[in-house]
């Protein structure tokens, strides 16, 4: 009877703890929505227990919003499910043609993969300096002192890089980089600027680096002193010719901002002849190359683990990533990697952990696009989802951590988003999504009032 009285009594606890708490999120709720920077927005919050998934609170939960970078974190369960966290790309660099006479009569040959983390800074053995060190000791081996050009095949997908819906003014600058079959330092290069003394005065590029094949004009102005970064780089349509607008502050000799790279594989083969030529004569005939089985393979390149990519994808919320790895579910399946068959892929295994396709809306991969339209039902299931899979402890400890809570932010033109996990000081644990579109007024101010909401959770 006793023992039957402690279980009756735990069991109201848990279930006035409950009430308690969805009270409190009704509450914040009530005060939040009645702000005048939701006048003419529509905001979502969902909130379940992530112990039994019991609903802790819901508002709006069904309806379909732009996301900003929340996005991220299906794709990312994705990518474990679909790939598998010890998932590697793969990049081969071998020769075709004869050796003859010490002579390469032939080029030298990238077989890519669609890896995102090839030249990158991020991990030792990604770095371009290790990527040459590889590529030159390779090449000594052969002991030749002269070829012909070197080729690159990423035909393993369309040459679309860029998603539906990704705006122009994004496009040209570092977190636009679309992918490609072959990436190359995360697509992207500096812009190193220097503004003039006064406000209004023209400001000049000094240099690019890496140096950089893009021809670019800028039209940058100076502003005051401490108004930030608020330049922007445009290219045509599948050119390399960009214009740099807006602002940086005055009195700057050496003003950094990133910019994406257009054409990757020629940034690349631009930097390979260049530390070829004092080593070898290089006779840059047209020479007609393809990969074959008799394509002599010098060695093979590995990515880090996709553990290790996921971690950086959403730590540093690299759009670029998440469109490699949407375009990878695609090639994985049919041999050829395009964005709209990965998101097809991805959204069919959601559906078969019970999410419909309506409730991802998706486009992209990454959320980079004002297209993409998510609920924060279909969020939450995800982050549900993640948390009884054994890959999970590396998907958590890539979340950010945001006013005392690991989750990840989402921010697009007038689209704040936050979705993750909180443990509260009474040790329950909740699994929540919360995005808004369309406020008006700051960023910043939205999000301080979205964080009194989610307050309630600690």
């Amino acid at each position: 009877m006793q023992k039957l009285l402690l279980i009756s009594c735990l069991l109201f606890s848990g279930y006035s703890f409950s009430q308690n708490i969805s009270k409190r999120l009704q509450a914040a709720w009530s005060k939040f929505e009645k702000d005048p920077q939701l006048s003419n927005a529509i905001a979502s919050l969902y909130v379940v227990d992530a112990k039994n998934g019991n609903v802790v609170f819901d508002k709006n939960s069904k309806i379909g919003l732009a996301t900003g970078s929340t996005l991220k974190v299906i794709t990312a369960a994705a990518a474990y499910e679909l790939l598998g966290k010890d998932f590697r790309y793969e990049t081969k660099f071998g020769y075709v043609g004869t050796i003859k006479n010490r002579l390469l009569h032939g080029n030298f040959y990238l077989m890519t993969s669609g890896d995102p983390t090839f030249g990158s800074w991020r991990w030792k053995n990604t770095s371009d300096s290790s990527i040459f060190e590889y590529v030159l000791s390779a090449i000594k081996k052969l002991n030749i002192t002269g070829f012909n050009g070197i080729s690159i095949d990423d035909s393993g997908g369309n040459a679309e890089t860029i998603p539906d819906g990704w705006m122009w003014q994004d496009v040209g600058n570092y977190y636009g980089a679309g992918a490609a079959g072959f990436n190359w330092r995360e697509n992207q290069f500096d812009i190193i600027l220097k503004s003039g003394m006064q406000t209004g005065d023209p400001v000049s590029i000094v240099k690019t680096n890496p140096k950089s094949n893009a021809s670019l004009v800028c039209q940058v102005k100076s502003a005051a002193k401490g108004s930030g970064d608020n330049s922007y780089v445009y290219y045509p349509l599948l050119e390399n010719k960009g214009v740099v607008r807006g602002t940086i502050p005055v009195n700057e000799n050496g003003f950094t901002i990133a910019a994406s790279d257009p054409v990757p594989a020629k940034s690349f083969t631009t930097l390979f002849i260049e530390n070829l030529k004092s080593r070898l004569k290089i006779d840059q005939t047209n020479y007609e190359s393809s990969f074959t089985k008799d394509t002599a393979i010098l060695f093979s390149h590995h990515s880090p683990s996709l553990d290790s990519i996921i971690y950086w994808f959403l730590k540093k919320s690299i759009n670029l990533y998440g469109e490699a790895l949407v375009k990878t579910f695609s090639f994985q399946k049919s041999g050829f990697g395009e964005t709209d068959k990965g998101i097809e892929y991805l959204k069919n295994f959601w559906k078969t952990k019970g999410i419909i396709a309506s409730e991802l809306n998706m486009v992209d991969g990454s959320g980079l696009s004002p297209l993409n339209r998510v609920t924060t039902h279909a969020q939450v299931m995800v982050l549900k989802y993640a948390k009884s899979q054994s890959w999970f402890a590396g998907y958590y400890d890539a979340f950010p951590e945001y006013n005392g809570m690991k989750m990840k932010s989402g921010t697009i033109n007038d689209v704040k988003g936050f979705c993750g996990y909180q443990k509260s000081k009474d040790g329950n644990e909740y699994i929540f999504s919360f995005l808004v579109n369309n406020y008006n007024g700051s960023s910043s101010a939205i999000v301080q009032k979205m964080y009194k909401v989610l307050d309630e959770l600690k």
